[in-house]
């Protein structure tokens, strides 16, 4: 009975082996950050001294001689670059996608003010609270955030796609086009809703 409330001597004890690896462990963590230190130094310093020098550049060559300078002949750019065709920033086509895009985002912002006068009037059993857009229009919208919001999105969207087509990018008319879906569908889900 008396030996099932000791512990044993082997439990109790700890071996010399194991008690030297946890002190190895112990000891090799410094050890190892301090490895990975000096090997990120010199790698750092190996990158920095690969640099080499700077040419000497050929106004500091002197020469003795000022014979040896020949001209060269002009060289015409047309022949080296070859040119662009120049396309027009705004065109019929960006004006086009710019208006459909304005009267979308528009159309938007005024039949989410449906919410709000059926708010106003007490309507139940119809939309009387901004659900889908609430984090710009507010729960229950005013006519010059709701405008202000307009404003801010065809803007937006007209000098994101003058960006994009002043730097020749094939995707230009994509903001146009998402701003128009996006207040499309907004339209859309507000007449049927709201009205």
């Amino acid at each position: 009975m008396t030996y099932r409330n000791e512990l044993s001597h082997s439990a109790t004890k700890i071996s010399p082996l194991h008690s030297s690896v946890a002190a190895g462990a112990r000891r090799s963590a410094p050890l190892t950050r301090s490895t990975l230190r000096a090997a990120l130094a010199v790698l750092g310093l190996v990158t920095i001294s690969m640099a080499a020098e700077l040419p000497e550049a050929p106004s500091s060559v002197i020469r003795s001689n000022a014979e040896m300078i020949e001209p060269a002949e002009p060289v015409q750019a047309s022949m080296l670059v070859a040119a662009r065709p120049e396309v027009k920033r705004v065109d019929k086509m960006f004006l086009s996608l710019a208006i459909v895009s304005t009267g979308s985002t528009f159309a938007d912002s005024y039949t989410t003010l449906f919410a709000r006068q059926n708010w106003l009037a007490g309507k139940k059993g119809v939309c009387n609270v901004e659900v889908e857009s609430a984090y710009l229009y507010g729960t229950h919208p005013t006519v010059g955030r709701a405008y202000a919001v307009a404003s801010v999105k065809s803007a937006g969207s007209m000098v994101a796609a003058y960006y994009l087509r002043k730097h020749h990018n094939k995707f230009w008319s994509l903001p146009l086009v998402s701003n128009s879906i996006i207040s499309l569908q907004g339209v859309g889900q507000n007449m049927a809703m709201c009205n």
